[in-house]
Parts: structure tokens; sequence; C-alpha cells
């Protein structure tokens, strides 16, 4: 039976994912379409994300679906919260593990007072060169591609904002902090200015987000649990959950 165009006006919805390690951002989007279409969605019924979340990373990816995608740069603007591991111990051509790896040489690892120190650093309202592998544009192309072809990538710093970084564990050369800032941060390019502060290296081993504005690890669900066909009728938008958004207020 063909769906009536009001039928797919009324489609609209929020699902906050717990993402899994190894799959893209638009990956789980296409995972939740599909179930949506065998659902009875139509074919072209919009999914996307409230922020790109790196294959390497798991955690919060809020997924929009139908008229609720419009609310794309409402979810973007909020405060985002991230727990990150970081090994002291080496630099990387990525600044994380899927670079090329050197060892630092270190004659006396950072002490805790030292690590503190340098968490305050980067406390606060900041400038923060991205890293040279990421989906920034330079003269029209994208800035990973370009260090792929063994370009020389520089990229300008740009003012974001670290709320707080706070230290979960520490025990050389491995850091565990939990950082929440606004958008526009890179952790990868965080662990790695720790580390400069202190002249040893900064690799991003791990990286799980566990908020988006007002959306939380405790509210995600598992692409598992979610179920196939999805009824795209039965998905809800709770709309304190963007109220007053703004750049200056986490939604």
């Amino acid at each position: 039976m063909m769906m009536q165009p009001d039928q797919q006006e009324a489609i609209e919805g929020v699902l906050v994912i717990d993402k899994p390690l190894g799959l893209s951002s638009m990956q789980v989007c296409a995972i939740v379409r599909g179930k949506l279409r065998s659902g009875g969605a139509p074919k072209r019924v919009k999914v996307g994300h409230g922020g790109t979340l790196d294959p390497l990373a798991s955690g919060v990816l809020v997924v929009l679906v139908g008229r609720a995608t419009k609310r794309c740069d409402q979810v973007m603007v909020g405060v985002k919260g991230y727990e990150t591991t970081i090994d002291l111990s080496r630099l990387s051509s990525t600044d994380d593990l899927e670079g090329e790896m050197t060892e630092i040489e270190v004659a006396s690892p950072p002490s805790l007072d030292d690590v503190r120190a340098a968490c305050a650093r980067w406390t606060g309202d900041v400038m923060q060169a991205p890293p040279a592998y990421s989906a920034i544009k330079v003269n029209g192309q994208r800035a990973y591609k370009m260090a792929r072809r063994g370009e020389e990538v520089k990229l300008d710093a740009r003012p974001i904002r670290i709320d707080s970084i706070e230290i979960l564990r520490y025990e050389w050369p491995m850091l565990t902090v939990g950082v929440v800032c606004g958008k526009g941060t890179y952790i990868r390019s965080l662990g790695r200015d720790i580390g400069h502060v202190m002249g040893v290296g900064g690799v991003l081993t791990a990286l799980r987000r566990t908020r988006v504005g007002r959306f939380t690890i405790e509210q995600a669900v598992t692409l598992e649990s979610l179920p196939s066909p999805m009824d795209p009728w039965s998905l809800s938008l709770d709309a304190l959950m963007f109220e007053d958004c703004s750049d200056d207020q986490s939604c």
C-alpha cells in the first residue's frame, strides 16, 4: 500500500545510540534507516546524526529521523562529554593508534601534580590546532587526504572551550581523563597537547563519548536492541530535549 504524504511527514524521532567501535556514524545511520524501511518507512526516509563520532570511538551518537533532522544544529551546539585514555610515552602522526608511532624517551615520568597542571593549562577558552588527519578543508581539499598523500598540512589554531578535565586514572604512561567541552574540540589534539605541556608524548588509545548536550550514555541503546523491522511511527520526539538550545547553552 502506498504511503500517504501526511504519513511520511509524521515520521519524526530521536534515537540515542551507544555506537560500537568499528562503525562510522554514517554506517550507524544506514543501519537505522534499513530497520525503518523494513518497518514501512519510505525508501528515502531522512536519517542523520547530531555530531560525528569516529570509528575508533564508542558512545553517544544522537540519530535524528524524519523531520527531526532539521534540529541537527541544535544538537551539535550542545556541550560534549568524553572519557579518553592517553599514552604519554608515544607520539603518532594521527594523534591516535592509526598513525605512525614514535617512542618518547623520558628520564623522569611526570608526577600527578605535573599532570594536574597540564590539564589546567588546557581548561577554559583556549586555542587548539586540529590534527592534520581531520576532515577540515584546506584550499578545497580534506586535510586527511592531503596528509595521506604525504603533503604538509598546517592547520591554524582555532578558539574552543574546554569546561573541565577530570583526572580519572594515572599510572605512567597511561592517563585517563573525563572531558567536558564545546563544539569543535578535537580530543586527539587535546591528548597531544596535554603531553606537550609536560614534554612527553600523547597518543589517544581509547575514546568514549558520554554526553551530547542533554543526551547521555545512560539514555543510549545498542543497535542490537533496536527492533527489526522498526515501526517508524513509534519514534518519539521529546521537545524538552531541544528547548532553549543556542550557541551559548547546551541542548
